[in-house]
């Protein structure tokens, strides 16, 4: 396992922006947009390696992970 794979990567439908919007909470602010969904996860997970990659390159620690905190399981419990 990396330390990407410990951030939740999300891929929505974005009915305001026409499009699919991913981004990854808790680990980059803004994130990626476009009208595939397989392409915006694929691009959502190279933004999210480039931006572990920055925090090692600049000797900062890395955020606390958003994966495997049960929030899919969370999420259906409200809904």
């Amino acid at each position: 396992m990396s330390d990407a794979d410990r951030y939740l990567k999300v891929v929505e439908w974005s009915a305001v922006d026409g499009c699919y919007v991913g981004s990854a909470p808790g680990l980059i602010l803004g994130g990626c947009h476009g009208p595939d969904q397989v392409a915006v996860f694929q691009e959502l997970c190279r933004i999210v390696d480039e931006a572990v990659d920055l925090y090692h390159r600049d000797g900062k620690p890395l955020p606390p992970p958003s994966a495997g905190l049960g929030l899919p399981q969370q999420w259906t419990r409200v809904a």
